[in-house]
């Protein structure tokens, strides 16, 4: 910025989306938040420059095909809450019906089961509205083609015509496909009219033309693609159920799950759940599956508890082992499974066991749901459902329980005693490759978000932890081997790359730029090749305290967009993160 007083601080600061900003004599820096893509992108269009990040077309169908994938994945997950939400409220209303709380015929029941009843009736409104937030279209121009849809003069209507051509009569409730492929298109027709129209007429003509135009299509073309595609999926599994047995699913999805967690494919589930509840009405594979598995996960983490000696050890055990039973497994999978490797083979075995019971006893899944939360919904398909799930899951945890213990601990899994060890590369069972970030000061680690910088605990310049130092002074080390791409002039931080490209930030201080180096000593250059254990800087805490500044160190994986996930291990200073590449 030539002129920083030119600069309008103050009213950026109010901007709706702005974190904060921050003026020094290294940068003037506008702190945006998860969505700075989406503000840099039109950014770049304000100054007439290409941005090549967001510009970039798929290189190969296979890359399109991924784009689709996400796309979907991220649609369904995040309505999840709602969709699990209503698959609980199933299963109390199944427990006050057979105890006789509740009668069915009772308002008071006819209002709740409206309620639950509701979310999946109305599902194609929540799909247009989380698909047109992916996609960036306008919301509520989606919501409307789907309550349109959802009207009774289209909605499963007989004989409907458009223009003299006769529609197929399709029940647009409880599906997805339609919406879905009707927003992509939307936003399609959006960008052309805009490019076409005067811009004096866009505010006008582009929205009404745009549900003019997609509303048809909807209804001729990807209505019956919806249908054809919801046919095909269940003709398949149909096809697996009367040949050779859903149970074969069902046991090696519930065998397989922390795998397909760890490689990110354990969402494409979520289209064929919601197909088979909107046109069966229960799910007879993947939600029962991954209880099933959740439970063996946790059966794992017992196993291993009752196994481990040291008490932090035990600590860690128990609480992804609690985790894991409300299920929640990211925490066990990431932070235990993909370090010790062994938890796989338990939970393919107990996972794998409890699936062939659940899947030759013919359970169902009346709803969204998984975990410990959602066996009373599965006495919404009966007693015995409800029964052999129950039995399922004690055969899932005891059987994952016994072979963890069993197989215990793997011995050069020990803590490391030099800072060489600190780093490690782990390829796990399921050719995943992790990098740990290890020491960087002796100091209590807390969670990035609770660092009191705005900037690094909002998560804006990436994923990482914070660390109060111990003592009068501190040495900071390098907690990787690589090359320091920055010393700042200053001293307060430091820049560091791997081989791997993991480039970390190390910031010693909140605002401490504003001491222009004092109480700082740097010990490193810039471009200086260094190992894990290198000294980079020492400073002075109690000086730096006493100036009034915060002498907590932040650090953060820039790129860490780049990676598969960088997974906070701040459970002590000597492992801090792990970046899964």
């Amino acid at each position: 910025m030539k002129d920083r007083g030119i600069a309008q601080t103050n009213e950026i600061k109010n901007i709706d989306g702005v974190i904060d900003v921050v003026s020094n004599e290294v940068a003037y820096q506008i702190i945006i938040g998860t969505h700075v893509m989406d503000v840099y992108s039109e950014f770049m269009n304000m100054l007439e420059m290409k941005n090549e990040a967001t510009s970039q077309k798929p290189k190969s169908l296979k890359e399109a095909a991924g784009n689709i994938l996400v796309v979907i994945s991220e649609t369904m997950t995040s309505i999840v809450e709602v969709l699990l939400a209503a698959g609980i409220l199933a299963g109390i209303l199944a427990i006050f019906s057979l105890t006789g709380l509740v009668s069915p015929e009772s308002p008071t029941y006819q209002i709740f089961d409206t309620l639950r009843g509701a979310v999946f009736h109305f599902l194609p409104v929540l799909i247009a509205a989380s698909a047109a937030k992916r996609l960036k279209v306008n919301q509520y121009m989606a919501i409307v083609l789907a309550v349109t849809l959802l009207s009774a003069n289209i909605d499963g209507v007989e004989g409907l015509s458009l223009f003299g051509y006769q529609l197929p009569t399709i029940g647009y409730a409880n599906t997805f496909i339609p919406i879905l492929l009707g927003v992509w298109f939307l936003g399609l027709v959006v960008k052309y009219l805009s490019k076409i129209l005067p811009k004096g007429l866009h505010y006008f003509l582009v929205p009404a033309l745009s549900l003019v135009i997609t509303l048809p299509v909807i209804l001729v073309l990807f209505g019956p693609i919806g249908t054809l595609i919801g046919d095909g999926l269940n003709a398949f599994f149909n096809l697996l159920m009367t040949t050779i047995g859903n149970w074969i699913v069902v046991a090696l999805y519930a065998a397989t799950q922390p795998l397909l967690i760890v490689l990110g494919a354990a969402n494409f589930t979520y289209p064929i759940v919601l197909n088979f509840l909107g046109t069966l009405g229960y799910d007879p594979i993947f939600n029962a599956a991954a209880t099933i598995s959740d439970v063996a996960v946790c059966g794992a983490m017992v196993g291993y508890f009752l196994r481990a000696s040291k008490g932090k050890e035990k600590q860690t055990f128990g609480s992804v082992s609690f985790s894991a039973l409300m299920g929640i497994t990211e925490p066990a999978v990431f932070g235990v499974f993909v370090k010790y490797r062994r938890p796989f083979l338990a939970v393919m075995i107990g996972g794998g066991i409890g699936g062939t019971i659940a899947g030759l006893a013919g359970v169902k899944t009346m709803g969204m749901v998984w975990g410990l939360a959602a066996l009373p919904t599965y006495l919404a398909g009966g007693i015995n459902n409800f029964v052999w799930m129950l039995i399922s899951v004690i055969v899932s945890f005891s059987v994952a329980t016994a072979a963890a213990y069993g197989i215990g601990i793997p011995s050069e899994a020990k803590e490391p005693e030099t800072p060489q060890d600190l780093e490690r590369t782990i390829v796990s069972e399921a050719g995943l490759k992790q990098v740990t970030i290890g020491k960087i000061v002796d100091g209590e680690v807390l969670p990035l978000q609770q660092v009191s910088d705005q900037a690094f605990s909002s998560g804006a310049l990436g994923k990482g932890v914070g660390i109060v130092p111990h003592g009068e002074t501190a040495t900071v080390f390098s907690p990787v081997a690589g090359t320091v791409t920055v010393v700042f002039p200053t001293k307060h931080a430091y820049g560091l790359k791997t081989a791997e490209g993991i480039e970390l930030l190390i910031h010693i201080g909140v605002d401490t730029v504003n001491l222009n180096g004092e109480h700082f000593e740097s010990l490193v250059e810039q471009g200086q090749n260094v190992t894990s254990g290198t000294p980079l800087a020492s400073y002075e805490v109690s000086k730096v305290r006493a100036a009034g500044f915060d002498p907590t160190i932040m650090a953060v994986v820039t790129n860490t967009n780049d990676y598969l996930d960088v997974i906070s291990l701040n459970n002590d200073s000597t492992d801090l993160l792990s970046v899964l590449l």
